[in-house]
């Protein structure tokens, strides 16, 4: 029979995994497309990946926490544990260290939007960077999933 902790991290598993995809390859693009103003669609865009690093966060030290106590140090033998170790990494890194830079671009472009400015380079470049963590969060995602009960 399954521990609560491991039903708690099933569901954990599809909310993390779930958001990632829903808002990074639904919602976003989604937004992009229907809304004129690019600049609100990305200002809604980032209040949702915030949201997604925030679940991904707390998912991730929960995910780890919680094989760590059921599995011991044999935990860390397991692609499970490192796929978990390395999308709370890239959530980490994304939302305290590339999305501060992106910010901070859109902010010295004001008032206008930044892909109509002198920063429209480094822009591309640091939302490059962004979007290639996040697809690399979203396929360790699929990691996760595979290897959810062993």
């Amino acid at each position: 029979m399954q521990h609560w902790s491991d039903k708690l991290s099933l569901l954990i598993i599809t909310l993390w995994v779930g958001a990632l995809w829903a808002i990074g390859y639904l919602a976003a693009p989604v937004l992009f497309y229907a809304l004129d103003d690019k600049q609100l669609a990305g200002m809604l865009a980032g209040k949702m990946f915030t949201l997604v690093a925030y679940v991904g966060i707390g998912s991730g030290f929960y995910l780890l926490i919680q094989r760590l106590a059921r599995a011991g140090t044999s935990a860390l033998k397991q692609s499970f544990f490192w796929a978990v170790f390395l999308m709370l990494v890239l959530a980490l890194i994304g939302h305290f260290g590339i999305q501060p830079i992106i910010a901070q671009l859109k902010a010295q472009a004001l008032p206008a939007d930044v892909m109509n400015s002198v920063f429209a380079s480094r822009f591309k470049t640091w939302h490059g960077v962004a979007s290639i963590a996040y697809l690399v969060q979203s396929l360790l995602g699929v990691v996760l999933i595979l290897k959810a009960n062993r």
